[in-house]
């Protein structure tokens, strides 16, 4: 049993605020993710968009896709509709061995209103997601028809965020929709990680390892903050920040527990000129091998052949 540690690239290049990380490019975050160790990365949008371009992209860096963000608006569209919009990149992702598709419906989220507090994000009935996962299940079907795992990315401001949320989601869909498990926006929104390993965990298909800092999102809460300005004001943090609070021991061992074997990604945006990304990620990737290490679980760390 082993996993494999990768990293999103919004420490360097946030796509929801990029003036936030104009300072830094791409191909540094690539640069420098490879040289502290990580073996893949996330899709970011300034990314090449041709996959052939993106294959070579990567293997040039000397690494693989492990996953990316894909904007999902089932809630509005019929299933035939999402599919024809979200194909392209359902075939991109397969073709590069990508473990899953991150998709998250983002039709009437407010995570990227500056404008809107986080607090005023769409909440639906019980019975309202669970059509919705009738039909995140005929998606994911579809997907894993192409080679490619749904999972479903709960996330602050959108319709899935809080325990309840989740529960109904994966209630009122079929084992073909598997969780992301993000540790940070679950927390933040109110949520037990332990909890939702302990009732969820063989739907779990990857892992996020964001860290919170609590007073930050306390008050992000009581001063009706929009969710980027939590960002902006520090509300997330790598695994190994002393200011985080979330047990990262605990729920790697209970990873270790119940046979996790996928990728563990850290993806914790912060403003670089507080936090620089190098030594933040490289914090990161230090403290998820040594919790690892500890849990008994092995970390694949070679660096990956080139893809086709």
């Amino acid at each position: 049993m082993s996993v494999r540690i990768g990293i999103s690239p919004i420490a360097w290049q946030n796509d929801d605020l990029p003036d936030l990380t104009a300072a830094f490019t791409m191909e540094q975050a690539l640069r420098e993710a490879r040289e502290i160790g990580y073996t893949g990365i996330e899709r970011g949008r300034r990314m090449p968009s041709g996959t052939e371009e993106l294959r070579r992209y990567l293997d040039g860096h000397g690494l693989s896709l492990c996953g990316g963000w894909c904007s999902g608006n089932l809630l509005v569209n019929d299933v035939e509709t999402e599919k024809a919009a979200i194909a392209g990149q359902v075939e991109q992702f397969a073709a590069l061995g990508a473990p899953c598709l991150v998709y998250a419906e983002c039709s009437n989220t407010v995570q990227g209103d500056r404008a809107m507090p986080v607090g005023a994000r769409p909440k639906l009935s019980r019975d309202e997601v669970t059509g919705y996962g009738r039909k995140l299940t005929e998606l994911a079907k579809w997907m894993g028809d192409k080679g490619l795992p749904l999972t479903y990315h709960h996330h602050m401001g959108a319709i899935v965020e809080d325990q309840d949320d989740i529960d109904w989601l994966m209630e009122g869909s079929g084992p073909e929709v598997g969780l992301l498990f993000d540790t940070g926006h679950l927390v933040f929104g109110g949520g037990d990680p332990m909890a939702v390993l302990d009732r969820w965990g063989d739907r779990i298909g990857h892992v996020h390892y964001t860290d919170l800092r609590a007073e930050v999102a306390r008050k992000a809460r009581a001063e009706s903050w929009s969710f980027l300005d939590a960002v902006v004001a520090g509300a997330f943090t790598v695994p190994g920040d002393p200011d985080g609070s979330i047990d990262f021991a605990a729920v790697t061992d209970r990873l270790a527990a119940m046979g996790y074997d996928g990728w563990i990604v850290v993806e914790a945006e912060q403003d670089p000129a507080k936090v620089a990304p190098y030594d933040a990620s490289k914090l990161g990737y230090d403290t998820i091998r040594d919790l690892c290490a500890r849990a008994g679980l092995s970390v694949e760390d070679r660096v990956p052949a080139p893809q086709g």
